[in-house]
């Protein structure tokens, strides 16, 4: 008899799904712990989990957990949010995380491009080190207005796909 999730899932089913998903965001470069946890949260049916639940699911301890918690936090993928009633921390994956962490990165994107611009500026535009710099930045102000005009056509699309927006 397989155990049980307390959902009625089987958990090692759900168990594989984390760890084969969180190997994927590993490899992309998302921290191994924070990987896992994030998959946890995204496999688990509320999106809302303590860090008790996630060590013991996971089997790692509450300081992993709370390291991994702060980097998805840093990056928008999750919420902490504080139990009804109680002193502690649960945590909290969202519908449009995704949405959420690819926006927020416009500022990391601003940042880069205010750098290579004076870049630009003190190496020269018209020297090898410069025209690099130049086409960098070039590259950053297009992906920004890619980024923007996609997000747009992902909120219509998901307004049309689940109902909400």
């Amino acid at each position: 008899m397989t155990e049980s999730v307390g959902d009625g899932r089987d958990a090692e089913s759900v168990s594989k799904f984390v760890e084969s998903f969180a190997a994927q965001l590993v490899e992309a470069g998302m921290q191994r712990m924070a990987a896992r946890v994030f998959a946890a949260l995204l496999a688990s049916d509320k999106g809302v989990l303590t860090s008790a639940e996630l060590s013991e699911q996971l089997q790692i301890s509450p300081a992993a957990v709370s390291g991994a918690v702060r980097y998805l936090a840093q990056t928008h993928m999750v919420s902490r949010e504080r139990e009804p009633g109680s002193r502690r921390e649960r945590y909290r994956v969202h519908g449009d995380q995704w949405y959420e962490a690819l926006t927020n990165r416009e500022a990391v994107l601003k940042r880069w491009e205010a750098a290579l611009r004076e870049g630009v500026n003190s190496l020269g535009g018209d020297t090898p080190a410069g025209r690099r710099l130049a086409e960098t930045l070039a590259f950053f102000e297009f992906v920004e207005g890619e980024v923007a005009a996609m997000m747009e056509r992902w909120r219509v699309h998901r307004e049309r796909t689940f109902g909400q927006g």
